[in-house]
């Protein structure tokens, strides 16, 4: 009987183990996606956006000038990221420094969320995995806080 529980033991270890290393590779993947969609804006890369991000994106946001009310309601398409990440950066600055803060919050087989601090603001992402590769689906975001601005500026130091 003593025989029997190491060995049951081992091979609940051994049936663990796939599963954790898929999710650590789905959650890289995942990781992987927002940056290609942060790094396609900052860069001017919108193949990037083609990769990562779902042609039935749903974003919107919510924007306000620096110290300025109210908040603005700001609903992006799909086509407008691609646009935003062929102009947001046009003039070429430097990004490279810029920390990009992504937090994955939940990988399941077949939806993910996550959240990034970028210059812009705060974007919360869902993600799904289609056809095998994790793609955004929705995202939310909205300008900086004097928080996360802090954060984001302590992050790059």
């Amino acid at each position: 009987m003593t025989f029997r529980i190491p060995i049951l033991l081992a091979l609940v270890a051994l049936l663990a183990l796939p599963a954790t290393a898929q999710s650590s590779s789905d959650e890289e993947a995942v990781r992987a996606a927002i940056l290609d969609y942060v790094e396609a804006i900052y860069d001017v890369q919108p193949e990037r956006v083609e990769r990562s991000v779902d042609p039935a994106l749903a974003k919107t946001g919510f924007y306000r000038p620096r110290d300025a009310e109210p908040y603005s309601r700001v609903p992006m398409t799909y086509e407008e990221l691609l646009e935003t990440a062929r102009t947001y950066n046009a003039r070429g600055r430097d990004f490279s420094n810029v920390p990009r803060l992504i937090d994955v919050y939940d990988v399941l087989d077949k939806t993910a969320s996550a959240r990034l601090l970028a210059t812009w603001g705060v974007d919360y992402f869902l993600l799904g995995k289609v056809e095998g590769q994790w793609k955004i689906i929705h995202v939310l975001w909205q300008s900086h806080t004097p928080e996360t601005m802090a954060t984001l500026r302590s992050a790059g130091d």
